[in-house]
């Protein structure tokens, strides 16, 4: 008979106190859970006690060196001493640590796991495996299994019974900025022009630190890569990461100019995933670090958690010997970033802010810098990128709950679609999610998920009791209206958007998050749906497909409207515009990239490029810090790349030539996935390319002949 008084004593135990030590370099280092000790110990902490610290637990650790044998009473009477005997120690402190649970629990909803296991003999190694799993998934999780099953039995018994977890509150809207790449004025009821965020940005961008979450693969676009690894465009061919890396590296060249002070770096930190680590590494290594110095860039990995068969919390099974996982969420990154020490090291340098960036979202970049400079004017702690927003629209909107007896419980936060209209249904009007007539969206900014946090309220929030462990959720799908069984495994979810859980804790009212909200054409069109599904949603009357094809066009109608506003003799493609080709409209041209090298504000693209036209079948590709083009007169491709040093203006200079276009992929052709996923190809047929790499002062006159004059 199981002793539960002897369980139930130890559950607080085991509930409070997460696994101390685990060394993934080595093996058969031990994973200590409460009451447990290894013969050896690795002093690298992964998980430690909520408010401790390695030196606290060294002593109760060595302590007890031989405690895992005595402290195995009710594994012992499920696990047969021949089959305890196979397991490493860590394997063995887990599975008691599991089965302990599993008994207090009073219901044994994990013995399918550990129970009637075969005699010692047969299929041993796959036990080993098994338990090895356990201990892995126990140590990669603050508080280990206990913790996270227990968890999971709250939320799943508040989801099956339909808990409103905002009853205690009602919405408003933020305090936020709006600002717009094309009007010179102000907003009148937020107080900043689009050049005043982005000079307030400029003083900062030197203190900055980058985050790029991307533990996730392409399948949904139907890629089975990495995402960091597609082509944002065909005509420069550069993937998101690079993207990413030489915008970073333009903000970087910028704070040296406006500091003088050429030993800064920009540091970018990458979220993988098991499943995207290695792909990631190997892209990095293969294009030598897109430029970034050794040890600039790092990689934290986060690990997958367990998936949960039924309402109990029951741990779901691929097959006897293993057990399923699936991803956590991008909320991982917090905790991520804690764990490693990141955090409390770029407060101790100096650096001020945090931005962060998700993975295929290449117009997000043109708004770090305003975003910036209105999280410093108006000293927020946490400032989220926004888009507008239709009533209704699937997407998570930014607001702010006020709670209705405690005001220091109040927080501004993302409240899910499917949650903000029955919240707004309950409150004043009643009317639910609908827009606001003047404007014709929804008054509560749509979240981007693209958010700069402020370093010092960072820190602080990350040492707290959660130890950046954001507040998780489940979201089951019920086979019926019992909500008693799931139709897939579920499992705890956690997002990143969710931090001002924690900022509201450790920091109450002090709290200062707010947003920042841009038109979209100017910073949001991700690459995330496959193009059949885009396909579907383009056929259901859906203007936003997001697939690989819409989010390169949308990247060359943005740049169309940047030489407009500078003046070009340029057409914008507007919606009516656009033309089919694989199912989805994109636009017809001229293709235009505007390089992160050859500006990053909207100073330098007025300063940069004076006058001149161009025909909707061209394309323009444009790179080099010190480039500037005059009177362009281009009907076909020109590609213009100069490196550092390399000042370089281009005065009246004419071209004529076949240029690039598009072939659309015949259906059923046989082609790679990267072209599948867009449906077409580039054919570059004729450009005049220049290329100038050697420092020094040049001209190009209507010729194009390259004149060196210094």
């Amino acid at each position: 008979m199981v002793n539960l008084t002897y369980a139930a004593q130890l559950l607080p135990l085991l509930l409070l106190s997460p696994t101390s030590i685990k060394s993934s370099e080595n093996k058969n280092s031990v994973v200590l859970a409460n009451g447990f000790t290894a013969t050896h110990l690795n002093l690298r902490p992964s998980f430690l006690p909520r408010g401790g610290s390695l030196d606290n637990n060294k002593s109760a650790l060595a302590s007890s060196a031989s405690a895992i044998e005595s402290d195995v009473g009710p594994a012992m009477e499920v696990i047969s001493q021949g089959n305890w005997d196979l397991l490493s120690d860590r394997g063995k402190a887990a599975l008691s640590r599991l089965i302990l649970y599993d008994m207090s629990s009073g219901n044994d909803g994990q013995k399918h796991v550990y129970g009637e296991w075969p005699e010692a003999g047969v299929q041993d190694e796959e036990k080993c495996m098994l338990a090895e799993q356990i201990a892995d998934l126990d140590g990669s999780y603050p508080g280990g299994l206990p913790a996270y099953l227990s968890k999971a039995k709250t939320l799943l018994k508040e989801s099956a019974d339909g808990t409103n977890p905002f009853e205690e509150f009602e919405a408003s809207v933020p305090e936020g900025e709006s600002l717009s790449f094309e009007e010179p004025n102000a907003n009148p009821h937020t107080g900043m022009t689009f050049t005043e965020a982005e000079q307030a940005g400029l003083t900062g961008i030197g203190d900055t630190v980058f985050v790029l979450v991307a533990g996730g693969l392409g399948e949904r676009l139907g890629y089975s890569g990495i995402k960091l690894s597609l082509e944002t465009n065909l005509c420069t061919n550069k993937c998101y990461l690079e993207v990413y890396a030489k915008y970073i590296q333009a903000m970087q060249r910028m704070a040296h100019l406006k500091t003088g002070k050429d030993h800064i770096r920009i540091p970018l930190v990458i979220m993988t995933s098991g499943d995207t680590d290695p792909l990631t590494r190997q892209l990095l290594k293969d294009n030598n670090n897109f430029g970034f110095d050794e040890g600039q860039v790092m990689i934290v990995k986060q690990d997958k958690v367990c998936a949960l068969k039924d309402g109990n919390a029951g741990l779901s099974m691929k097959s006897k010997w293993e057990i399923e996982t699936k991803p956590h969420g991008h909320g991982d990154v917090h905790h991520l970033l804690y764990r490693e020490g990141l955090v409390d090291k770029w407060y101790n340098e100096g650096k001020k802010h945090v931005i962060f960036l998700q993975d295929t979202n290449a117009l997000v970049i043109n708004s770090v810098l305003p975003t910036l400079g209105v999280s410093i004017a108006k000293s927020f702690h946490m400032n989220s990128i926004c888009i507008p927003r239709l009533a209704g629209e699937a997407a998570g909107a930014i607001a702010r709950l006020e709670h209705k007896t405690d005001p220091e419980k109040s927080l501004v936060i993302n409240v899910e679609y499917n949650q903000l209209d029955p919240l707004l249904s309950s409150q004043g009007d009643c009317k639910g999610d609908v827009a606001d007539p003047t404007t014709g969206y929804s008054p509560y900014p749509g979240n981007a998920n693209n958010i700069v946090i402020e370093m010092g309220a960072y820190a602080k929030t990350l040492r707290g009791e959660d130890q950046g462990v954001v507040i998780e959720f489940v979201n089951p799908k019920y086979k019926d209206e019992t909500r008693t069984e799931f139709k897939k495994p579920t499992r705890l979810e956690c997002m990143m958007q969710d931090i001002p859980k924690l900022f509201q804790k450790e920091m109450g009212s002090e709290a200062n998050i707010g947003f920042t909200l841009f038109d979209r054409w100017f910073t949001f069109s991700p690459a995330k749906n496959s193009l059949e599904a885009g396909v579907e949603d383009v056929g259901k009357g859906g203007t936003a497909p997001g697939t690989m094809s819409s989010a390169e066009s949308d990247k060359y109608i943005q740049n169309q409207r940047k030489l407009k506003f500078a003046g070009v003799d340029i057409n914008v493609t507007e919606e009516k515009d656009l033309v089919q080709i694989a199912g989805i409209p994109v636009t017809p041209g001229p293709r235009v990239i505007l390089c992160p090298g050859f500006a990053i504000t909207q100073q330098e693209v007025v300063e940069k490029i004076e006058g001149g036209k161009i025909t909707d079948r061209s394309t323009l590709v444009l790179e080099g810090e010190d480039l500037k083009v005059k009177n362009l007169d281009l009907d076909g491709a020109l590609v213009i790349r100069t490196g550092h040093d390399c000042d370089v203006t281009v005065d009246g200079l004419v071209v004529r030539n076949t240029g690039y276009d598009l072939s659309e992929v015949p259906e059923g052709a046989d082609v790679p996935e990267e072209v599948a996923i867009r449906g077409y190809t580039m054919n570059k047929s004729e450009a005049m390319e220049i290329t100038i790499t050697e420092p020094g002062k040049y001209h190009i006159g209507a010729d194009g002949e390259v004149n060196k004059l210094e």
